[in-house]
This record gives structure tokens, sequence and C-alpha cells, in this order.
């Protein structure tokens, strides 16, 4: 009983915070989705692919993340290595900054439609690759499903994607608990209500498979994932499909949701493997401090 209280105070403390972040007064505007800053070697549209990696890889955050915070590691890592690589905010919400992804979902695979165009003509690339953390590892399924994306794509990459909703370890059966909570949760922000196991954004997305013919799938996952449970929910079933679990590779790694996505080095290495496969090297706790 004292648990079931301590979760529907948290629960409810959640909620409280994201009423009051949607009902502010609006001190910033939505950022444009094409408005991601230029910053270490990335977001540079001048950058011409090469031979060796003839696809721009283009970065999708998470829920509350951005086009910057989320890619600090990654982003330059990537571009180390010789790719070219973009990323844009989506899912903004009036009055809300800098934390994004909370829009609706279906509408910010509109936003990744857009903004994958775009690199396609700055770059004058045949096609992208996507690499996505969280909701960003599953939006792009929405993309290449429903608006056309599949012959733009090579491969998409999902780190800790939400691919089949989340329970957010048993929260969300709290929903139907509180009074009016899933209202608040869907009209304020509707993003988190589409990725919330059994919506209406997730029946549609899982009907009739999790791929598409075509593209490339890599998901990697981490057994303590405190955000997608469980955390198996992040795996795809279908041809061309690649399930890690983090902890195969390097057995210590200890990773949650968000250090996977923003300084996992393994789950770096295998993003790379991904991109790569011709090329592909072993990972593992090695990889930590390569």
């Amino acid at each position: 009983m004292k648990l079931r209280r301590r979760s529907l105070r948290n629960l409810l403390t959640a909620l409280a915070l994201t009423v009051a972040a949607a009902a502010a007064p609006t001190i910033a505007t939505a950022t444009p989705a094409h408005a991601a800053t230029t910053t270490s070697g990335w977001n540079d549209y001048s950058c011409k692919p090469t031979a060796a990696h003839p696809r721009p890889v283009v970065l999708v955050h998470g829920t509350l993340e951005n086009s910057t915070n989320n890619w600090f590691a990654l982003a330059p890592y990537l571009v180390n290595r010789g790719y070219c690589v973009f990323s844009f905010d989506y899912g903004q919400l009036n009055g809300v900054p800098m934390f994004h992804g909370l829009g609706p979902a279906a509408k910010s695979a509109e936003q990744l439609s857009a903004y994958v165009d775009k690199v396609l003509g700055e770059t004058g690339a045949a096609k992208v690759d996507l690499v996505g953390h969280s909701q960003g590892g599953m939006l792009p399924r929405y993309y290449l499903k429903f608006l056309g994306g599949a012959p733009k794509v090579g491969t998409l990459v999902g780190i800790a994607p939400n691919n089949h909703g989340t329970t957010l370890s048993g929260l969300t059966k709290l929903l139907d608990v509180v009074p009016g909570a899933r209202g608040v949760l869907k009209n304020m922000t509707p993003g988190l209500n589409d990725q919330v196991v059994g919506s209406d954004f997730m029946r549609r997305l899982n009907e009739g498979g999790d791929t598409v013919p075509g593209v490339n799938y890599t998901v990697i996952a981490t057994r303590y994932d405190e955000v997608v449970t469980p955390y198996t929910s992040a795996f795809l079933t279908g041809p061309n499909v690649n399930n890690i679990l983090i902890q195969d590779r390097c057995a210590v790694d200890i990773s949650l949701h968000l250090t996977l996505g923003m300084i996992d080095r393994v789950a770096f290495h295998e993003t790379a493997n991904a991109l790569d496969p011709a090329h592909a090297t072993p990972s593992g706790c090695s990889s930590m401090i390569s």
C-alpha cells in the first residue's frame, strides 16, 4: 500500500509539472523544425557525403530532449568517423522551450519527413540513415510506414526505442486511477500519451508488422531501462532486424534509459557498426574507453 501511494504521488507530481509547463505564459515560441544549431562539426550543410559514407545521418532526439543536448557525445563521435551528421527539433509545444518531443507523434513524424527532404536536398544524397533515441528511435517507423519514407532511408538505429509502448514501470496503470489524469496527459502533452502502451498511435504503428521492406533495422536496448518498460518492448520482429541487448556486449554496462543514448560508448560502437556493417568490429566493455 505504501508503494502504491508513493507511485500515485510520483504520477501526480509528474502530471502537475506537465500541466504547469503547458499552462505557463509563453516565454519562447516553438523552435522551427529546421532551426538546429551548427555545433561541433554537425549540422554543417556544406558537408558532402563520401564514397565510404554515402548516406548522411539524421539524429532524432527523445522525449523532453532536443537536437543538441541529446547528441552532444554521439554526434561528434560519428563526425569524427567521417559522417555528415544532422539533427533537428520536433514535437515542440508553445511556451515550453528546450524540452521537445511532446507534440502529437504523427505530426512529429511529418516534421521528420520534411527534415529528411531538406538534408537530401542540401547534400545531394539519395538516402539518409536515421539514428534515434527513445521516442526518436520509434517515431521514424511511422515515417517509414505511412509517410513514404522507406525509399529515402537505408538504416534505422533505435537506441532504447519505445517501439511497442511503455508502462513506465507500471505507473501508466495509475492513469485510470487518478480522475482526469489520462485526459490531462492527452490534452496537454499528446506526445506522451501516444507512447503509452495500448494507445491509438501505438496500435496503428504496429498493425501489420514492425518493419517495412528495404530498410535495415538495429535496436539497442538496456536491461536497466526504467522508462521503456518492459525493456523487451524495444525489440522489433521482422526481416533485416538486429536486436542488441547491451549487457550481451558488456555484462557490467549498467546504463539506464538516458545514459544509453547520451554517453554509452558500447551503444555508440554498435551504432557505427549498424551504419557501416561491411566494416563492423566487435564491441565490448573495451568500447567504453576506445
